[in-house]
């Protein structure tokens, strides 16, 4: 049981969308990882995605809307809801959700982090 600097896990991460784990809680990682620019559209089929903003903001697009994602906010993605993380300036965010959870979801390409560092 050890307390978790963010702010120093975040210096640890120098690329944009490669999430890193900096905790587990149940069945579920923590992980921190910074966006910038578009990511890429996929969905989860089984599980759900929880996204706080430490630092920054950014835009979670989805096919009929999008949602701003202020510092000190989090906003839930459900499974199976297809999605899109935007930022135009660099963010810092931790993700919550199941060990399972692929980076992009039902997409595999050169962007899948298919094996996370521990940070």
């Amino acid at each position: 049981m050890n307390t978790i600097n963010l702010k120093d896990k975040f210096n640890l991460i120098s690329e944009h969308y490669k999430p890193c784990i900096v905790g587990e809680v149940n069945d579920c990682l923590v992980k921190a990882v910074k966006f910038k620019g578009e990511f890429l559209w996929h969905h989860h089929d089984k599980e759900d995605e929880l996204f706080l903003v430490v630092k920054g903001s950014f835009r979670m697009k989805f096919r009929d809307r999008e949602r701003l994602v202020r510092e000190g906010e989090f906003i839930v993605v459900p499974h199976g809801v297809e999605h899109c993380p935007v930022a135009d300036e660099e963010v810092h965010v931790i993700l919550i959700e199941p060990k399972s959870t692929l980076n992009t979801g039902n997409v595999t390409n050169e962007r899948t982090v298919a094996q996370l560092e521990r940070i």
